[in-house]
């Protein structure tokens, strides 16, 4: 499926003009269909599974209870 710069950068959730810099120093793969730039959603398959699997990490440390502190005295 091929989208637009403006509806790959919704899909990826960027900038509209960092998507056109990536497009303008050939980071991404296009189309040019006479009338405009499409791009292959498909290439960012790997991208958007890297971004759930940090997503995660930092949900899982966030997550995370703070430890006991084994130098703290009780006073009482």
């Amino acid at each position: 499926m091929y989208l637009t710069i403006k509806e790959t950068a919704e899909f990826l959730e960027l900038p509209e003009e960092y998507i056109e810099t990536l497009v303008h120093h050939n980071k991404i793969k296009t189309v040019y269909d006479g009338e405009q730039i499409l791009i292959n959603k498909n290439q960012f398959q790997s991208h958007l599974e890297q971004m759930e699997k940090y997503r995660a990490m930092i949900q899982d440390y966030l997550s995370e209870p703070i430890p006991e502190d084994p130098d703290v005295k009780d006073e009482d």
